[in-house]
């Protein structure tokens, strides 16, 4: 991609008129997608783990932008009955085909030892990847079938050092924190591009785009690194790193910019992609096969029980 200049918040088109959910929205990258969106005349539909993560969230962005009109709101994507009941409010809320872009962004990083949620999946997996696949199967059906419908699927530069190993979905055989992390996010990835392609068989007028936020300074990595990870971390960060705000232009352009391509994957323009403007970013060689894709997106409708419609007979 060409640019002639550097794709800002600046740059995104009036959202007057559009409906947008974006998961974990109440801090980091999300919450900055959120407002920047908000911004722009965008309804943001806000989800959170708790009602008062959501309720912050959106009086930061009321603070900043007192028109906004926003709709807090509760969703834990580790937990599959959380997602259904999510989607059903939502389809309730708004019915018919209502939304205009749908940010899978919420994530997990790294937890020091394995946890297994109610649903007897590890949580990294769950939350970064099963649960966003449920989500957007769920809520497809209320996207608009129209030009400029997107769903964004937040991946991470940490999907270069993934494997999708059938045997150990779930980490079941080996647990390395930062190894069960980056096949979620390939997943998210090799996802994203599966599903521009079901669309794009069915003559679906939705994209389907991805991006990462390079090396964002947010809370994600505060929590659960190693000491030594930490230490790495804090020596790199000066070089490196970025706010959430530039962490965040990825996402939007990926979500808003009308040069964004179908299966687009998009992160920093800088050194090793860590930081700077949104640009194509480098698709890993283990997010390329499709047969690994097919395969993938066959295993997660089974584990959530939830079918993407026509698309789920796409071959």
């Amino acid at each position: 991609m060409s640019m002639k200049t550097n794709w800002t918040a600046a740059n995104i088109p009036s959202q007057i008129g559009r409906r947008a959910l974006i998961t974990g929205s109440n801090s980091g990258i999300g919450f900055e997608t959120a407002l920047a969106l908000a911004r722009g005349g965008a309804e943001v539909i806000l989800p959170a783990r708790t009602q008062a993560k959501a309720d912050d969230a959106a009086a930061r962005i009321l603070k900043q932008v007192p028109s906004a009109q926003l709709y807090p709101e509760i969703l834990d994507l580790a937990v599959q009955a959380s997602v259904q009941a999510f989607a059903s409010r939502m389809i309730e809320r708004f019915p018919g085909q209502s939304l205009d872009l749908l940010i899978n962004n919420a994530g997990v990083m790294a937890l020091p030892t394995r946890e297994v949620t109610e649903d007897g999946f590890e949580r990294q997996f769950a939350t970064n990847y099963l649960g966003p696949f449920a989500l957007t199967g769920l809520l497809l059906p209320s996207m608009k079938q129209r030009a400029g419908s997107r769903v964004v699927t937040v991946s991470s530069g940490a999907s270069n050092q993934g494997r999708i190993e059938f045997d150990n979905l779930q980490s079941e055989r080996a647990y390395k924190p930062f190894q069960t992390y980056a096949q979620s996010k390939l997943s998210d990835l090799i996802f994203a591009r599966e599903l521009q392609r079901r669309l794009k068989a069915v003559g679906s007028p939705i994209l389907s785009t991805a991006a990462h936020p390079g090396y964002a300074v947010t809370n994600l990595q505060a929590d659960h690194l190693g000491l030594g990870m930490k230490v790495m971390l804090a020596v790199m960060k000066p070089f490196l790193s970025q706010d959430a705000a530039h962490g965040a232009l990825p996402t939007l352009y990926a979500a808003v910019a009308a040069e964004a391509a179908a299966g687009g994957y998009y992160g920093p323009d800088g050194f090793a992609e860590a930081k700077g403007y949104p640009t194509d970013a480098s698709i890993p060689k283990n997010a390329l096969d499709g047969t690994v894709a097919k395969r993938l997106w066959l295993e997660s409708e089974r584990l959530t029980r939830v079918k993407f419609g026509a698309l789920s007979d796409v071959l």
